[in-house]
């Protein structure tokens, strides 16, 4: 059985749990200095410029570039990267503009030259509510360009995949009695969200 997602779907807001968090909460707000401490974590990142904002995920990307983004508080998604190693980080590019309170998390994937992003909003979302607004996102051609996509009152993607024999890819989120999933492809961009009952 499929269906287009329309209402929220009762009993779901338990997998909110279960949302990939690959980094801890970084500042909402735009800041300068590294962006990650004295953790062992941090050290492992890169160190950005005066200006550079703190990153709430960063990932390796094409040829040791890099390629991070955080929350702007009263503004939405931000994100910047570098092409190569050491090399100057772009100026911050809003991905998705919302006043909405940022969820604890940003979670980032490479395939090939292509990045997705995965992101949450909602109130009291960063101390655990579900979100109200989920955010799937592709970046492509060098990044130059973000397709996204919105799904309201959702609990939110888990993650995002490669479709074999395709450069598609798949945003998804499990629970026991659904599989919701979002497709993406490079020539027709994001398709509609489906609900299909296990």
């Amino acid at each position: 059985m499929r269906r287009v997602h329309g209402a929220r779907l009762p009993g779901r807001a338990a997998t909110a749990a279960l949302l990939t968090a690959t980094a801890a909460c970084g500042s909402t707000a735009a800041g300068t200095g590294d962006p990650g401490g004295d953790s062992p974590a941090a050290s492992s990142r890169p160190s950005p410029s005066a200006s550079h904002a703190r990153f709430v995920e960063d990932i390796a990307w094409a040829d040791g570039g890099r390629v991070g983004m955080y929350y702007a508080a009263g503004r939405g998604l931000m994100e910047q990267h570098r092409k190569t190693a050491g090399g100057p980080w772009s100026k911050p590019r809003l991905v998705y503009a919302t006043e909405g309170d940022a969820c604890q998390s940003i979670t980032l994937k490479a395939f090939r030259g292509t990045v997705t992003a995965i992101a949450n909003w909602g109130v009291y979302c960063a101390d655990g509510e579900p979100p109200t607004e989920s955010l799937a996102a592709v970046g492509t051609r060098n990044l130059s360009t973000w397709d996204t996509k919105v799904t309201k009152d959702f609990d939110g993607w888990e993650k995002a995949a490669t479709v074999p024999g395709t450069e598609d890819l798949l945003f998804t989120n499990s629970s026991t009695e659904w599989l919701t999933r979002l497709r993406w492809s490079p020539t027709d961009g994001f398709g509609e969200v489906e609900d299909i009952r296990r």
